[in-house]
């Protein structure tokens, strides 16, 4: 059998599904050839600018971001787009300074290298006897249940271990029980969990709460056995309810009852201007969304773009947009394409794996699976490798199949150390970050690899294109309404409504 070009192929599949005839796909243009890398990193360098100029971040509740979110919006209508921009409340989070963590007349640890502070930690001066709490992790994992407190010393710090339930939950419990501040240190299960806790508690607590390295954690529970182990803690921080951001805007051709949604969230943290996490997304559907309205009647699916608000504060934008849906709207969409680091200096070409053949257990809503095929499709075509990437809801997606949307996604990896295999196929340094400027502020403009960055870009283009055409391997979604639907859509009237 003859090699076949990829515009060909994707011809030949439409007409299998009905999309359109072999001659309609060839007069399409190839959406992957019309996004260009240099239109890609034009936005990030004004994405940088915009950070540069409002104190070097564009986190959500930053002037930063408020600033990104306007130039999207103009990017969006100098494109022929009517954005609509949807305002959401959010519990805004400022470490003031770096916390202070020692043993009086002992050593004092070192901020971001033997602990970190978790975001919506309280602001407090502490020093106490430290308790450890269920260092085993007999239950669902130690400070995962109130019971495991039982008997906690009021007043004291608890050393809690990582692992079973979110952070949130075991400041909770450990603020309910009286502690004066907690250190959850990391469990070890990974090189990627040795290091200092780095997360969020969700929501604003009273007391401090820091992230001890799994080695020092596990010295201090040791050294707490004897019941005087004292310990300082010092936090200064800052929180209030703000308003953040997410933008929407959708092509005017498709059909409105089977809609794609493609998204990336826009803002960084609070560290740095986030130009990978994730400008690299933001800028490469911003491209995506200039270019797709040249496929023309090839459109026969209407692609949302939407640029999410406070994702790094815990997916808000995404969890709100989905939240604030009725069910008729929900079913409407037919899946969600999600782009969220597309650019790590020592990255991967991720593919989100929503068949879960790396069997991570994740349950993906039916359809998934197809939305991944379809990228690996692409990139087999081109003999370029792939890497599965886990398919646990961590990005902006998590909401979408959380309520049964079938997703499907690009990234080049964050924190985790790229493995020695990875470094014979990517080039790159194994044992080393994905992304070593992951939540820093050293995540510029430089911090991109542009050929990691091109591919990932390429194939989040050419899935535009192949869902804008049809959905049926995904949803059993058809090419053109029914007679009758179409009847009554002449009479329905013309609403503003992008859901």
């Amino acid at each position: 059998m003859r090699k076949l070009a990829i515009g060909t192929l994707i011809g030949l599949a439409a007409a299998s599904i009905g999309a359109a005839t072999p001659a309609d796909a060839a007069a399409q243009p190839r959406l992957d050839k019309l996004v260009k890398l240099k239109d890609i990193r034009g936005h990030q360098k004004d994405l940088q600018t915009i950070a540069t100029y409002n104190g070097g971040t564009r986190a959500a509740g930053e002037p930063g971001f408020e600033i990104s979110t306007k130039y999207v919006v103009k990017q969006l209508k100098k494109a022929g787009y009517r954005p609509t921009v949807q305002d959401f409340p959010f519990d805004y989070y400022k470490e003031k300074s770096p916390a202070v963590f020692d043993r009086p007349g002992g050593p004092s640890y070192v901020y971001g290298t033997d602990y970190a502070t978790l975001d919506f930690s309280g602001s407090g001066d502490v020093t106490a006897i430290a308790t450890a709490v269920d260092a085993a992790g007999a239950g669902v994992g130690s400070g995962c249940e109130a019971d495991d407190f039982a008997g906690f010393p009021k007043g004291n710090i608890a050393l809690v271990k990582r692992g079973g339930c979110n952070f949130s939950v075991k400041a909770g419990n450990a603020q309910n029980a009286g502690a004066a501040a907690i250190a959850i240190y990391n469990d070890g299960a990974s090189p990627e969990r040795m290091g200092p806790v780095q997360g969020t508690a969700s929501t604003p607590w009273k007391i401090p709460v820091i992230g001890p390295t799994y080695q020092l954690g596990t010295d201090l529970v040791k050294a707490s056995a004897s019941g005087t182990l004292k310990l300082h803690i010092k936090t200064d921080t800052f929180s209030e309810q703000r308003t953040a951001h997410n933008v929407l805007a959708e092509t005017k051709r498709g059909r409105a009852d089977n809609v794609v949604v493609m998204g990336a969230h826009l803002d960084s943290v609070t560290a740095g201007p986030g130009i990978n996490d994730n400008g690299s997304g933001t800028a490469t559907v911003l491209t995506i969304a200039e270019q797709i309205n040249k496929l023309g009647k090839g459109i026969k699916n209407k692609v949302r773009f939407a640029f999410w608000g406070a994702e790094e504060e815990g997916l808000l934008g995404s969890e709100y947009y989905v939240a604030h849906l009725t069910a008729d709207q929900k079913a409407k969409i037919a899946l969600n394409l999600n782009f969220d680091m597309l650019g790590s200096p020592n990255g991967v070409r991720g593919v989100y794996d929503g068949d879960d053949s790396e069997g991570a257990g994740t349950n993906p809503p039916a359809g998934s699976g197809a939305i991944e095929k379809v990228f690996l499709d692409y990139y087999g075509k081109r003999k370029l490798a792939t890497s599965p990437s886990e398919f646990n809801g961590r990005s902006d997606y998590g909401p979408f199949i959380e309520n049964g949307i079938p997703a499907g996604g690009l990234d080049s990896g964050a924190e985790k150390l790229k493995t020695a295999d990875e470094a014979k196929i990517y080039g790159g340094e194994a044992g080393k970050a994905y992304d070593p400027c992951y939540h820093q502020a050293c995540d510029t403009y430089s911090n991109v690899n542009t050929t990691i960055l091109d591919q990932l870009a390429d194939g989040a283009a050419h899935a535009a294109q192949v869902f804008a055409g049809s959905t049926l391997p995904v949803n059993g979604g058809r090419v053109a309404a029914p007679k009758a639907a179409r009847a009554h859509a002449k009479h329905a009237p013309a609403g503003r409504s992008l859901s």
